[in-house]
């Protein structure tokens, strides 16, 4: 099973290269953001607490994140493997992933990192929140709270899969081919 992580601040892309990459190397797409606004869309309990703590820019709670991600696991036993975007986003939470797949006898192959510069990041989730309906696409302040969260808390993640040589940054400016065709030479290069 090869699993791969596509990482990148809020509105890097990971989105459009996760859906490229899944149809090229037949992965399961496992973004926790997605599974959240599931909930939200069902109006779950977890999702109106999960809306609330993402409104305000702030990431939810891994027991949460960790335990949708082990009955996704569960629920897709035959797949070739998984790509996780946006996920882990802590060094915990990336610890976490690794206890996980090693129970169930998988690792981690490769993290990809996408580098967008902020500005360029702002106005890709502003243009995003005209169409996405996403609350916290719309406000920037929202926004550019988002990505220091994610500055703040990930750095760490990129630092633990480094000791294990885990880990390539992936300029994610420029065209969607071109940052595609990047991210597939590195998968390429490790399967």
């Amino acid at each position: 099973m090869f699993n791969l992580i596509l990482f990148g601040p809020p509105g890097s892309g990971k989105g459009t290269q996760s859906e490229n990459l899944i149809a090229k190397y037949g992965l399961k797409h496992l973004s926790t953001g997605d599974l959240l606004r599931s909930e939200i869309a069902q109006q779950t309990a977890l999702g109106i607490e999960a809306k609330k703590v993402m409104d305000k820019g702030e990431l939810v709670p891994d027991e949460v994140v960790i335990g949708m991600i082990s009955s996704a696991i569960d629920n897709n036993e035959t797949v070739k493997g998984f790509l996780f975007d946006g996920f882990p986003r802590t060094a915990a939470q990336a610890e976490a992933l690794d206890k996980l797949l090693d129970l169930k006898k998988s690792s981690i192959a490769v993290m990809l990192a996408l580098e967008v510069g902020e500005e360029e990041l702002v106005k890709r989730l502003m243009k995003r929140g005209e169409t996405s309906g996403r609350s916290d696409d719309t406000n920037e302040s929202v926004i550019r709270a988002r990505i220091t969260e994610y500055h703040n808390k990930t750095t760490a993640v990129a630092d633990y899969y480094k000791q294990f040589d885990k880990v390539t940054m992936i300029k994610g400016e420029g065209s969607i081919d071109d940052i595609f065709n990047s991210l597939s030479s590195e998968i390429d290069s490790r399967i």
